[in-house]
């Protein structure tokens, strides 16, 4: 099988130099020295370095954690931020990539400015640049097609050569503006401040081809070597290149001839007639050959992942041809996108565009590596390390530059962006969006909160009581009343950790048996209104369940403080066992919930009681504050509480007042007109109260003592038939109302 890893470090330094120090060089940076002074273009380099080199060091932080395969950027960022996103930055990636191939090209037809001139002024021949520009396409097309990267490598030694070669004299040029050359700090001027970020946007795209060598991943020998030397050293190499000729073009030439002028090196440089037309050809026509070689890679590696809308698409552009695997369907896709935007001559707009999306490349970059970093996961062991702070500088860097270069193009960018995940995720639901580096991150992210809380709260003397509940059942595939329940209690106000009881000892087919009933479980209770964490527990007995569970801490990082039973109105036989296990929970001092529920539907429109008794003061705030964090749920949105408050004849009057008073200091959403107070009868018992008010209640809240369970077993929670589905509640201290 041939061996398509073929190339060395070379390539990668060249390809990202050769792009680094391209049209916009020749162009466009004289301009910028001419407009903003030394200072001012000196700050440019600077801030567009604040990206390029972030993203240098993240890039080959990444490469050398894992091999980086075809696909270069994209591959880095789809296995990291999952196949969906993915797509949708390397589809835009590769576009901005086949359209960089024609704005090259279009600046490669610059160099023959001086031809057009004369044609101009000798014969009144006014020649389009297209009579260049497109042959030059077609050619630069066949070439690629027809020799592959191979011939693309040597061509690019051969042009990177003369590049040098015509920086060389236009450094040894001299024109007698400032003889001496001497730097003064004086010097270091900054003008025109207002058009500081106009003429960065122009100049930005000088930065961007550091990472133009990552693309030729999938051909390297040695990825892991040769993209952090190749990237990082061309990225160096090219930022202090550009210092020394912001200082020759501010020494060499007035600030009106670099602004008028746009081949005013030719008028500083040796030879410049000849020699920076030639550089300028050169280094247009290496960032085109660079661009044509790297876009394809691109496409090829999206279609290989199946991210392009249609199979047949990207059956097509997946096939590779010849003994090195080339892309050649890829690159006859590329080349005419090429050609269409060579034929429209002018790509200023767009090359605008460009520039947002591979500021989206960049920051999704330093975004991974910082994302990495604070994920802390054993498997990211790169050989070459680079520093969080770089890395969230570099993001924040990219996202921030992008909105001052301008703000019309990088909400484009984020509008078209979004619309392409859209598609995107929808053409592949089956690929879930973000994998392990959110994960890990999330996962450091919990644990230092979690320490962070379990610390404050023994800092805190008056704790803010909120429910931590667990709920453990045998029978969460028979009926979801449990479940439902602790996730109305946890949606909005608490937390609620819902354990699935497998009984039986610890065994390898146990394990099994719990991770399949886990993964059945999450998927059935999957939705957005599920705030609840599920977990399953390998027990020999419901009390061996009970005891191992409520000694585990909260998932919230708070202890959890409450334990639910449940049990089916319809079927009383475990009721029992409740009764037996609730003195078990009062030993860790917990609050205590038995819910009774019923299979009849449940009418949410309709209110939730909340019965309060004169002998069961310590009940009542629990059962108040319950309500309303139950209210809390969509599901409860159109219910309203009301209060029942059963006290001694004659105390009706301040009684009423007392829970008044209390709602109004709490801001409990409770009417004053839902709140009943009913005189003591005792002709007439508290359950036949309760049935006779509740019948038609949503759900009802009821508090019990502990020694009244200890004196009459589970029978204080029976003789309530005419009710729906009953909370009964005991708290383990009086929560506070305030």
């Amino acid at each position: 099988m041939p061996n398509t890893q073929k190339f060395g470090t070379s390539p990668v330094f060249f390809t990202a130099i050769a792009t680094i120090l391209g049209a916009i060089l020749f162009l466009r940076f004289g301009f910028a020295v001419g407009t903003l002074g030394f200072g001012g273009t000196l700050l440019i380099i600077i801030l567009g370095h604040l990206v390029t080199i972030p993203t240098a060091l993240a890039i080959s932080e990444l490469a050398t954690n894992k091999r980086v395969e075809g696909g270069g950027e994209y591959f880095i960022i789809s296995r990291s931020f999952g196949l969906n996103i993915g797509a949708t930055i390397g589809i835009a990636l590769y576009l901005s990539q086949a359209i960089s191939v024609a704005f090259y090209v279009i600046a490669f037809t610059e160099a023959f400015e001086p031809l057009f001139n004369f044609l101009s002024a000798k014969f009144g021949f006014i020649v389009p640049r297209q009579v260049i520009s497109i042959p030059a396409m077609i050619g630069l097309s066949a070439l690629i097609l027809k020799k592959g990267a191979d011939i693309g490598v040597k061509t690019l030694y051969i042009v990177v050569g003369i590049l040098f070669v015509s920086l060389i004299l236009f450094f040894m040029g001299k024109t007698g503006y400032l003889e001496d050359g001497g730097f003064r700090f004086s010097d270091i001027n900054f003008s025109n401040k207002k058009d500081f970020f106009i003429v960065f946007a122009i100049i930005f795209p000088a930065f961007t081809g550091m990472t133009a060598g990552v693309g030729l991943s999938g051909d390297l020998k040695k990825p892991s070597v040769s993209i952090p030397l190749g990237t990082t050293l061309a990225t160096v190499s090219g930022m202090i290149i550009y210092i020394f000729i912001a200082w020759k073009f501010f020494t060499s030439a007035s600030a009106q001839d670099l602004t008028e002028n746009q081949l005013i090196m030719s008028k500083i440089a040796i030879g410049g007639g000849f020699i920076i037309p030639l550089g300028l050809a050169a280094s247009t026509i290496s960032s085109a050959i660079g661009s044509i070689m790297v876009a394809p890679r691109t496409l090829q590696a999206l279609a290989q992942d199946n991210s392009l809308p249609m199979r047949k698409i990207n059956r097509i552009f997946a096939k590779q041809k010849g003994e090195n695997n080339e892309p050649f369907n890829a690159t006859l896709l590329t080349s005419l996108i090429a050609i269409v935007f060579v034929a429209m001559g002018d790509v200023d707009a767009v090359a605008q565009i460009i520039s947002m999306f591979f500021m989206v490349t960049y920051g999704s970059l330093c975004l991974i590596s910082f994302l990495n970093h604070f994920g802390a996961s054993p498997s990211y062991r790169p050989s070459f390390k680079s520093h969080w702070v770089i890395s969230l500088v570099g993001f924040m860097a990219a996202v921030w530059l992008m909105f001052k270069m301008n703000f019309s193009y990088a909400l484009a960018a984020i509008i078209l962006m979004t619309l392409l995940y859209i598609l995107t995720n929808y053409l592949h639901k089956n690929r879930k969006g973000l994998e392990a580096i959110f994960t890990n991150s999330l996962f450091q992210l919990n644990r230092n909160l979690q320490v962070y809380l379990q610390r404050s709260q023994k800092s805190r003397h008056n704790k803010e009581w909120r429910p931590s509940a667990i709920c453990i059942s045998r029978d969460s595939f028979d009926r979801t009343n449990a479940f439902q329940l602790l996730n109305w209690i946890s949606y909005k106000y608490g937390f609620g950790t819902y354990i699935h009881l497998i009984e039986g000892y610890y065994s390898t087919a146990k394990c099994t048996q719990a991770s399949t009933e886990l993964a059945k479980l999450i998927s059935q209770f999957e939705d957005d209104h599920n705030h609840v964490y599920i977990d399953t527990l390998i027990s020999p007995s419901y009390t061996s369940a009970i005891a191992q569970t409520i000694q585990v801490p909260g998932i919230s990082g708070m202890e959890n403080n409450m334990v639910i039973f449940e049990y089916s109105k319809n079927d009383a036989s475990v009721l029992g066992e409740i009764s037996e296990n609730i003195p078990l929970v009062k030993a860790g001092n917990f609050d205590v919930c038995v819910y009774r529920s019923t299979e009849k539907y449940v009418d949410f429109k309709k209110d939730i009681h909340v019965w309060i008794r004169s002998t069961d003061q310590e009940n009542s705030h629990l059962l108040i504050l319950l309500s309303f964090i139950i209210l809390g749920h969509p599901i409860w949105k159109k219910s309203n509480i009301k209060i029942f408050d059963v006290r001694k004849e004659g105390a009706e009057k301040e009684t009423r007042k007392q829970v008044k008073d209390l709602v109004i200091k709490g801001r409990l959403p409770i009417n004053s007109n839902n709140i009943t107070i009913i005189p003591e009868n005792p002709k007439t018992g508290i359950k036949k109260l309760i049935n006779q008010y509740s019948k038609e209640a949503a759900l009802s809240l009821i508090g019990f003592r502990e020694d009244s369970l200890k004196n009459q077993g589970k029978s204080i929670f029976e003789g309530y038939d005419d009710l729906g589905p009953i909370l009964f509640l005991n708290s383990n201290t009086q929560k506070r109302i305030e």
